[in-house]
C-alpha cells in the first residue's frame, strides 16, 4: 500500500512537469529481446510501446554485432576463396582480385539499414508506439523517456509513460580491459573492428572467444597478420574441448597465431602503433608485441546505466545482472527482464525466446525457454556450432554417455564442394540413447545445428534421427551418420 501511495505521488509530480501517455506494456530496449517482446505483446492485443535510445532498432546485434559481422565474414570468405581457391575449382580470373574496403563497409551498412528499417515497418504494422529516447523508471508503473542530444527523431521533451506492465531489455555493452584505453582507431572494441577504414598489417586480439575468433577470421582473410592472446589454455569459451582444439588447428592453418595461457599486462598507443606487453601464465615470462590495431574482445557486460533501477529497488547481482525468477519477474511482478541484462548466454536468439516467453507469462501465466538447448554458432570457416551438453559437462555431472562422430571428408556433398574440414559429434545417454548434445565443426554447421536442437527438444534418440530419411547428397547426411555412429555404426565411414 505504501508503494502504491508513493507511485501516485511521484506520478502526480511528473504529470505537472511533462506530457504523459498511457500504454498497457512498455518495453525498455529495442534489441532482439525488446523488439520481439514488443511485437509479441502487440500480437497478443496489448497496447504496446518500445523505448530505445540508439535511434535504430535491433540493438547491438543488428547495428554493431551479429549482422554487420556476418556481412564481413561472408564477404571476406568470398574474397579469400576467389583469391586462393578459384583456380582449383576450374575458375580462371583475369587480373588480380582486390578488396575495396570502402565498398565492403558500404555493403555492410546497407544490410544493417535495411534490417533495422524492417523492424520499424513491423512496429508500424503492429501499431507499436516507438519512443526514441532514454528510458528510466519513475516508479514501478511509470517510465520516463528522456531526449537524447543529437539523435534524429528523439522525443523533444521528457515524457512519462504510465503502464501496467514493463519488460526490461536493455542489453549489454563491451567489457573494458583494465588499464587499456579504447579510442576506436588503433585500440578498438568489437564495434570499432566492424568499421575499420583500412586493413591493419599487424592485428592483435585480446580474447579467444567467439567475437575475437570471428574478427580474426575476417582480417586474416583480408591480409592482416593476426595474433590472438588468450588467458585460458583453450580458445572458444564454452565449446566442447575436442571441438575447440580442432578449431584452433584449422584457424592456425589459415595463418592465425595463438598465444594461449597468456596474460596481457598493458596496451598503449604510441602514434600509429600499439605497444603490448604480455606475460606467460605458467612461468611469468614477459614478451613485447607491436600491432597496427589492437582489438579488446574480452566479453560483454549487462547494461543498466540510466535505467534508474535502484529507485524502484531492482536487485543486481555481483556480475551486474538484474535478478529475476524463473518467470523473468524482478522483485516487482509487473516488471520482467530478458536478454543480456540478466542471466544466461548473451545471444540474440536467447533474448528473442525470452521476449516471447515473458509476454506469454503476462498473458497466460505460461511460457517456455529451454536453457539446456540454446544453440551457439561461430561463423568462422569452417563454421562451429553446438547445442546441449559438452563432454566436459557430462563428465562433471557423472552422466554416462556414448559418442558418435562422422567426418565431412566422408560426406559426398562436402567432397563435391571441396569443403571437407571438420566433423559432426553427437553425445547420447549410454542407456536410453537419447541425444544429450551435438557439436559440429564444418560447412553449414550453423544451419545444421537446428536439427540437433529439434531432436533434443523432443527427446529424440540417436536412432530416431538416423531412421529419418535425409536427402542425398547433402551435408545433413553427416548428422545422420554421426547419429548412427553413436548407437551402432556409420554406413559411409
Amino acid at each position: 500500500m505504501l508503494r502504491s501511495v508513493s507511485s501516485k505521488r511521484s506520478f502526480s509530480v511528473a504529470s505537472r512537469l511533462f506530457a504523459n501517455k498511457k500504454h498497457e506494456v512498455v518495453v525498455i530496449g529495442g534489441g532482439p529481446g525488446g523488439y520481439i517482446a514488443a511485437i509479441k505483446a502487440a500480437q497478443q492485443g496489448y497496447d504496446t510501446a518500445c523505448v530505445e535510445k540508439r535511434g535504430r532498432l535491433g540493438g547491438t546485434c543488428l547495428n554493431v554485432g551479429c549482422i554487420p559481422s556476418k556481412a564481413l565474414l561472408n564477404n571476406s570468405q568470398l574474397f579469400h576463396q576467389m583469391k586462393s581457391d578459384a583456380k582449383g575449382r576450374g575458375i580462371d580470373i583475369d587480373g588480380t582480385v582486390n578488396i575495396n574496403v570502402a565498398n565492403l563497409q558500404k555493403h555492410k551498412d546497407t544490410v544493417v539499414k535495411q534490417l533495422t528499417g524492417g523492424i520499424e515497418m513491423l512496429f508500424k504494422k503492429h501499431k507499436i508506439a516507438y519512443y526514441k529516447g532514454e528510458g528510466s523508471f519513475e516508479d514501478t508503473t511509470h517510465v520516463k523517456v528522456s531526449p537524447v542530444d543529437g539523435l534524429e527523431g528523439s522525443v523533444k521533451e521528457e515524457t512519462v509513460l504510465e503502464t501496467e506492465k514493463v519488460i526490461v531489455a536493455t542489453g549489454s555493452e563491451v567489457t573494458p580491459f583494465p588499464g587499456i584505453t579504447i579510442d576506436e582507431e588503433r585500440i578498438i572494441s568489437s564495434t570499432g573492428a566492424l568499421s575499420l577504414k583500412e586493413i591493419p598489417k599487424r592485428f592483435t586480439i585480446i580474447g579467444g572467444g567467439i567475437i575475437g575468433l570471428e574478427m580474426a577470421s575476417v582480417y586474416s582473410r583480408l591480409g592482416s597478420e593476426v595474433t590472438i592472446v588468450e588467458f585460458q589454455p583453450q580458445i572458444g569459451a564454452s565449446m566442447d574441448g575436442e571441438v575447440a582444439k580442432a578449431t584452433q588447428k584449422f584457424l592456425k592453418k589459415q595463418g592465425i597465431n595463438f598465444k594461449l595461457s597468456t596474460k596481457v599486462l598493458s596496451g598503449v598507443r604510441e602514434g600509429e602503433v600499439v605497444n603490448i606487453e604480455v606475460e606467460a601464465v605458467k612461468d611469468g615470462k614477459k614478451e613485447k608485441l607491436q600491432a597496427d590495431a589492437l582489438l579488446v574482445a574480452v566479453g560483454r557486460r549487462p547494461y543498466i546505466k540510466g535505467l534508474n533501477a535502484e529507485k524502484i529497488g531492482l536487485e543486481v547481482d555481483k556480475r551486474g545482472r538484474l535478478v529475476i525468477d524463473d518467470q523473468f519477474n524482478s522483485k516487482h511482478p509487473n516488471i520482467k527482464v530478458v536478454g543480456d541484462v540478466t542471466f544466461g548466454p548473451m545471444l540474440a536468439h536467447k533474448a528473442e525466446e525470452e521476449g516471447v516467453a515473458a509476454v506469454e507469462y503476462f498473458k497466460t501465466g505460461h511460457g517456455h525457454v529451454n536453457y539446456n538447448n540454446i544453440p551457439s554458432v561461430m561463423y568462422s570457416h569452417p563454421e562451429v556450432a553446438w547445442t546441449g551438453q559438452t563432454e566436459e559437462q557430462l563428465k562433471e555431472a557423472n552422466i554416462k554417455f556414448k559418442v558418435g562422430k562422422f567426418p565431412f571428408i566422408a560426406n559426398s556433398r562436402a567432397k563435391t564442394n571441396s569443403d571437407t574440414e571438420g566433423f559432426v559429434k553427437i553425445l547420447i545417454d549410454e542407456k536410453t540413447e537419447r541425444i544429450l548434445g551435438a557439436h559440429i565443426i564444418g560447412p553449414n554447421a550453423g544451419e545444421m545445428i537446428a536439427e540437433a536442437g529439434l531432436a533434443i527438444e523432443y527427446g529424440a534418440s540417436a536412432e530416431d534421427v538416423a531412421r529419418v530419411c535425409h536427402a542425398h547428397p547433402t551435408l545433413s547426411e553427416a548428422f545422420k551418420e554421426a547419429a548412427m555412429a553413436a548407437y551402432d555404426q556409420p554406413l559411409n565411414f
